[in-house]
């Protein structure tokens, strides 16, 4: 998604300002990638649907980087989050678990 000059100095003067008022200052994201992210999960299922992925992807992340799966990094943690949601994206909805059956079961 390319965004223009502009809008792309606004968003980064928002996400500094956003991780310093959360007190999450070492995060580097790669802004451009969660805007695909969101845009493309929006595109492939309903608008609503970037708002909540990225949570999702944040949520995720936090659970890598704090060790409570895999301890990664921060920044390695929200690629792989996010790489794991932009393959989920592409199957719209109608892939992922659900597809295949068992989480629609409550299992």
């Amino acid at each position: 998604m390319a965004v223009h000059d502009d809008n792309a100095l606004d968003l980064d003067q928002w996400s500094r300002r956003l991780t310093q008022a959360l007190q999450i200052l070492d995060l580097k994201v790669d802004t451009q990638e969660i805007l695909q992210l969101a845009q493309r999960a929006s595109g492939a299922l309903s608008p609503g649907a970037g708002a909540l992925t990225t949570f999702y992807v944040g949520y995720a992340a936090a659970l890598d980087a704090t060790g409570n799966r895999a301890g990664k990094t921060p920044d390695q943690a929200v690629r792989d989050a996010a790489a794991t949601a932009l393959r989920l994206t592409d199957d719209g909805d109608h892939g992922g678990q659900d597809g295949v059956g068992w989480a629609a079961t409550g299992q």
